[in-house]
């Protein structure tokens, strides 16, 4: 199991990461709605709703994933992924903070990047490179050492929810 992952940022100047205004919003749209998540662009500079960390990070509240255009892609992804890996009827109740449980937050991060191969100008070299810069932090000491070789576990969640199953172009096809 993988120490539960921190999106903040490793140093006071943010690293250079892939933002949401460097990829084609349509296919952020497409990829969430395909999990029955909506997105809602806010505004620059503004506060972004449902973010737990506040600042350029990505929001959630309900089946909806808020993010700017500074928003890190890795960010948003990962909020989309807190709510996909709940059922639908809990993914209404939250806003903000979606799980304080170890195996969730595993299955979101390695989900998140099984999903960043899905968004044309990201992929999976990116988003590891962009968590690790960000500061996310594994066991393992790097989001691909933990990808490739301790994140069994969170694969294993990820094929055993059933809301999953099923779901065409879903993930459990490629776990």
């Amino acid at each position: 199991m993988a120490a539960v992952p921190l999106a903040t940022p490793a140093a006071t100047e943010e690293p250079a990461v892939l933002r949401l205004r460097e990829v084609c919003e349509a296919d952020v749209v497409a990829l969430l709605a395909r999990y029955g998540l909506r997105f809602v662009r806010v505004e620059d500079n503004a506060p972004i709703p449902g973010s737990f960390w506040g600042d350029s990070e990505a929001g959630i509240i309900a089946g909806v994933v808020y993010a700017r255009g500074d928003t890190p892609l890795h960010s948003l992804l990962h909020e989309a992924c807190h709510l996909i890996v709940l059922p639908p009827e809990v993914r209404m109740r939250i806003h903000t903070n979606a799980t304080d449980s170890i195996f969730e937050e595993d299955a979101t991060c390695y989900l998140q990047l099984l999903l960043a191969d899905r968004l044309p100008g990201f992929g999976l070299d990116r988003a590891l490179a962009d968590m690790d810069a960000w500061g996310y932090t594994f066991r393992l000491g790097s989001a691909r050492a933990w990808f490739e070789n301790d994140a069994e576990d969170a694969a294993q969640f990820l094929r055993e929810l059933p809301h999953l199953r099923g779901l065409p172009g879903g993930p459990t096809e490629t776990i």
